[in-house]
């Protein structure tokens, strides 16, 4: 089995396209493979915990990122339906800095996303009932999670959302701080 592995738009996004083989009986692929990934993302992941998210349609989450030690590298997937996934570089003395990235992902064309450690994640479901199935390297730390608010100007990341559309949010995501603030409180801790 074989996959496509390549270099998103920002340092350190890696793309994976898996081979899909079908026939009648309907179809089989290699997901992900240890060595290959590795070798692809230039370090060893061991990956210590699996999500799953399902959400309808113009369902918003995000933007997300664990701080400091617990940061976590995501390796997503979009198991049934569509969504738009972003990516948004918050590494200090990364060349990308505050840049971001999105992706359509799609499990009618299967492709994973590598999404490095120190960068936020969001995603916004096009479809009912979109289920993203997501591995991290670190595992959840409730003290070390924070947002940023998915509309921030600061960070103009152009969401798919038709006019007269309102995304659907948890009041976490609708109340996050914008960028500045979370700028400030991730210097403030030395995180």
């Amino acid at each position: 089995m074989t996959a496509e592995y390549r270099n998103g738009p920002l340092p350190g996004l890696v793309i994976i396209r898996p081979e899909v083989h079908a026939d009648s009986r309907g179809s089989f692929m290699e997901a992900w493979r240890e060595e290959d990934f590795s070798r692809a993302v230039g370090h060893p992941v061991r990956f210590i915990q699996e999500n799953e998210s399902v959400s309808r349609r113009w369902v918003l989450r995000g933007l997300h990122l664990q701080a400091g030690a617990s940061a976590q590298g995501k390796l997503v997937r979009c198991m049934s339906g569509r969504l738009f996934d972003v990516a948004v570089d918050l590494r200090p003395g990364s060349p990308a800095f505050l840049r971001w990235a999105g992706f359509t992902l799609d499990s009618a064309a299967p492709e994973l996303l590598w999404i490095p450690a120190g960068f936020a994640h969001g995603f916004l479901a096009l479809e009912d009932r979109t289920t993203l199935l997501y591995k991290v390297d670190r595992p959840w730390d409730p003290s070390s999670e924070r947002c940023v608010r998915w509309d921030d100007p600061a960070l103009g990341v152009r969401w798919p959302i038709p006019p007269g559309v309102s995304p659907v949010m948890s009041d976490r995501d609708r109340g996050a701080p914008g960028l500045g603030a979370l700028l400030r409180e991730l210097r403030g801790k030395g995180k």
